[in-house]
């Protein structure tokens, strides 16, 4: 299942679909045009009967978004001396006396025959089983769920009834839902009984009142005449005589009406703009959302435990030593015939006091009921990614396209997975413990600066060659400036991995105050010895993520400091993921009575900024030529029999060649930006308002209409990609009609750590890794930057083209002064597409060719300009 709310491999959840459009005949297709969501606003259906060619509905569904009342008045009826629908039913409308009349019925009074309290115990009761039906079409809805009181306010008796109403705050969890349907004036067992005008314009503000202390809005969708009844009025209650001349028999239509109640998603400010502030409904509380959400990836060699790690971190049970504690997480059954990961898994785990709050928690059934029991505690996002090389991008998509707070780096303690170096000779095609993929991987974590943590995997099966590997895993750590600290794990086979108990939170207590009290936390690296076999170490790393240090809030100058940017959007989202599914299951925007398109659904995280319902953003970069148009974006393709795309491919030479004749430069191509409205969120399964800074979570959103040269809407839509970008434009970029930047080419500094990116061809073709982005360029410049921050002159685009693939006398130079150890500034121009790149972010270079054979051997630097 997928990290986020929209599971296509699910069932999908109710509709509401009105029994009005399922008649009688089963062979009648109903046309679309008629569906609730379909109607042009403003409008209601049909008053006739006949219309529809039904006598009666479909009894009403236990379960389900449709719901049948006969009223909902919040007094007694009146009664009637005649109903030409009593026939019909029985035991629900007060029946005519047989008897002659002798006395006057009393008039209607509304409430004389109630109290104000019985009147707001049956509205509360009414209110609550509005809520249920609401949930009933949500994708999502946990029955552990603790449901937030809804008081609604008693209506006053003197208010208008088509008076504005103040909308409540919307309740937590109804922002996924895709409405009810109440049928006024039917029985449960669909017959039509009807009311009056007044009663059923009564019933109908009830439920306006309803609906709108939870948040949604009612609209009536048809109103049908169903028969005729006769009742005796009088003006003169003390008259006690048959019929006199204070009495008088009136005769009235049998009305039943439709009314759908969906979630009112707009922004707050505009959902109560034209409302009347009246006395108050009470805003419900924001629900079971921690702030506190740590962003974890697992990363590490293939074989190295990974998933099997996940599983007892995710699950509380340990593995039978063959792989059962994964097997859930798997997502493609030649994962689970291999036994080797090849997608992006993500789990969730919660800390509330000493409480682990995992599938293991008796209460807990999906995500939702995991933000429900973790409360203010701490909410850990794990992700698992690929660790063979053949699964180069799923690596790099783990620990540089999600920016995770912490790196757990999984190595196996049985010393399979680092060998002794290669030697040129080796055969690449050759076992895959030949190469050294953990040495690697924690290269890598240790050029990307990550926050890292070492986890010491499958310490069940260590022999003594676990002091040769921790050995050279510590010797890599000093060498790249950091502090390693070696964490004691506590016995096998008492682990209670329900709670995290003191024993092992006294274990990681030294290593928290040298983890918080420092300011820079990536300095240290905590090594945790484990075994998800006999349940070692496993308590010592709850115990560990519970408590590591959450970065600050991000800010938009985090990168480039407080100088003044004007084109620095108010806040960004990175694409890493996106669905065809609807981009929300109300779609009950202001104007969603008049939307066809469907949106679509995109997933990521929040660099900077916060997000609502409701919020307008710019999409992009798209092309300019053909926005529907797939992307000529490269891919890491492998022959059979190899490990991927870097042990397969020709020199940076042949690559320039082939790009010459194929790719096109992204300078040629005119980025576009297309403008969307957001109508639903969701941060971790859970449907939310709002989206904070630094979460994760999956945005619906719909496309503003583009127009063609003749004033018409156009009927594709754009596509989207992962590497795109959500952003509102600042206030600045706004009254400055300024647009975001589309780059196509970056200038990227790297320090003295990764010198050796001197050694790159001027022309050769590389792939560069961005945050969320991944894109091949092509290297147009390579200088050192000498002590005056300035760069010496060196290869440029302007160079002959004969000499783009030799290595000449400039390119001798920079190998030299890259050798001597001082920064060198790269140009890359983008191939294909255009991109969005911060400033000062950091980029990966990785080349066609590597060394050490594992195709994660690249370069790490910043993005110190870029280029139009």
């Amino acid at each position: 299942m997928s990290v986020f709310t929209f599971d296509p491999l699910g069932s999908d959840p109710a509709r509401a679909s009105s029994p009005w459009l399922r008649p009688s005949d089963p062979h009648k297709k109903a046309s679309a045009a008629d569906h609730p969501t379909n109607r042009k606003k403003g409008t209601t259906g049909s008053g006739l009967l006949s219309d529809y060619g039904v006598t009666k509905l479909e009894p009403e569904p236990q379960e389900g978004p449709t719901e049948y009342k006969l009223h909902l008045l919040l007094r007694s009826r009146r009664k009637y001396e005649h109903i030409s629908t009593a026939t019909r039913i029985s035991g629900s409308i007060n029946r005519p006396s047989t008897e002659p009349r002798t006395v006057k019925p009393a008039p209607a009074v509304p409430g004389c025959s109630t109290t104000a309290q019985t009147r707001q115990d049956r509205l509360e009761h009414l209110t609550t089983q509005l809520l249920w039906r609401l949930q009933q079409s949500c994708p999502y809805h946990s029955g552990t769920t603790t449901t937030v009181p809804v008081i609604p306010q008693l209506p006053d008796e003197n208010l208008a009834r088509n008076a504005p109403i103040k909308l409540g705050k919307l309740l937590p969890g109804l922002e996924a839902s895709r409405g009810a349907l109440y049928e006024i004036g039917v029985a449960d067992d669909g017959t039509l009984a009807g009311l009056t005008r007044d009663e059923l314009d009564e019933s109908l503000n009830t439920l306006r009142i309803m609906a709108a202390s939870l948040g949604c809005n009612m609209k009536v969708l048809r109103k049908i005449a169903v028969g005729d009844c006769e009742w005796i009025e009088s003006s003169d209650s003390e008259q006690e005589s048959n019929l006199g001349p204070s009495c008088r028999r009136r005769q009235a239509k049998l009305w039943v009406a439709e009314a759908l109640v969906t979630p009112d998603l707009r922004p707050r400010d505009a959902s109560h703009a034209n409302v009347t502030q009246s006395a108050g409904l009470p805003d419900p509380t924001d629900g079971p959302l921690s702030t506190d959400q740590l962003r974890v990836t697992l990363t590490g060699p293939t074989t190295s435990g990974k998933s099997t790690l996940l599983g007892a971190l995710s699950t509380g049970t340990l593995d039978n030593g063959r792989g059962k504690g994964r097997l859930g997480l798997l997502k493609h059954l030649h994962e689970v015939a291999s036994g080797i990961t090849s997608s992006v898994t993500q789990e969730l785990i919660g800390y509330h006091g000493d409480k682990i709050i995992n599938y293991g928690h008796q209460e807990v059934e999906s995500w939702i009921d995991i933000h429900n029991y973790t409360k203010s505690g701490r909410l850990v996002y794990l992700v698992d990614s690929a660790g063979h090389p053949k699964y180069r991008r799923t690596i790099l998509r783990g620990i540089v396209g999600w920016a995770p707070h912490w790196t757990l780096l999984c190595i196996a303690a049985n010393g399979y997975d680092i060998p002794a170096p290669l030697e040129p000779t080796v055969d690449v095609f050759g076992p895959e413990q030949n190469i050294e993929l953990a040495s690697a991987h924690l290269d890598l974590c240790l050029r990307l600066r990550l926050p890292l943590v070492v986890v010491m995997t499958k310490l069940d099966l260590a022999t003594v060659t676990i002091k040769k590997t921790l050995s050279r895993i510590l010797s890599s750590i000093k060498k790249a400036g950091r502090v390693p600290m070696l964490v004691k794990s506590g016995p096998a086979g008492h682990a209670d991995l329900s709670v995290v108990s003191d024993h092992d939170a006294a274990l990681v207590k030294d290593v928290m105050e040298a983890l918080c009290t420092n300011e820079d936390p990536s300095t240290f690296v905590p090594i945790v010895l484990t075994s998800a076999v006999d349940g070692r170490g496993i308590g010592t790393l709850h115990a560990l993520i519970r408590s590591l240090p959450l970065p600050p809030t991000p800010t938009s100058h985090d990168f480039i400091g407080a100088a003044l940017n004007p084109e620095q959007p108010a806040c960004l989202f990175h694409v890493e993921d996106k669905y065809s599914l609807p981009a929300s299951c109300a779609l009950a925007t202001s104007d969603a009575d008049q939307q066809t398109d469907l949106g679509t659904v995109v997933a990521g995280y929040l660099r900077f900024g916060s997000l609502s319902i409701g919020d307008k953003v710019v999409v992009g970069p798209f092309p300019s030529d053909d926005a529907g148009s797939p992307r000529n974006t490269p891919r890491d393709q492998s022959p059979a029999g190899s490990y991927g795309l870097s042990l397969s491919h020709p020199s940076s030479a042949e690559l320039s060649r082939i790009a010459a004749r194929n790719a096109v430069s992204a300078s040629a191509i005119k980025g576009e930006w297309h403008t969307a409205s957001i109508v639903s969120i969701h941060n971790l399964r859970l449907p939310v308002q709002t989206l904070e800074a630094g979460q994760v979570g999956s945005i619906g959103i719909i496309f503003d209409q583009v127009k063609d040269e003749n004033g018409l809407p156009t009927a594709t839509t754009p596509r989207l990609r992962k590497g795109m970008v959500l952003a509102v434009p600042s206030q600045h970029m706004v009254s400055s009609d300024l647009s975001l930047q589309a780059v196509s080419g970056i200038t990227a500094v790297f320090d003295k750590n990764n010198a050796a990116v001197s050694e790159l061809s001027v022309g050769s073709l590389v792939n560069i890794y961005v945050a969320s982005v991944r894109t091949a360029a092509r290297v147009s410049r390579v200088s050192r930057v000498n002590a005056t921050g300035r760069s010496d002159e060196g290869r440029s685009p302007t160079d002959d083209m004969d000499d783009v693939f030799g290595l000449g006398e400039n390119d001798m130079r920079q190998v030299q002064a890259g050798a001597g150890g001082g920064e060198v500034e790269v140009q890359l121009d983008l191939m294909n597409t255009r991109e969005w790149v911060e400033l000062g972010s950091k980029v990966l270079i990785l080349e066609g060719r590597s060394k050490d054979r594992s195709g994660l051997e690249g370069y790490v630097g910043k993005v110190v300009e870029i280029a139009e």
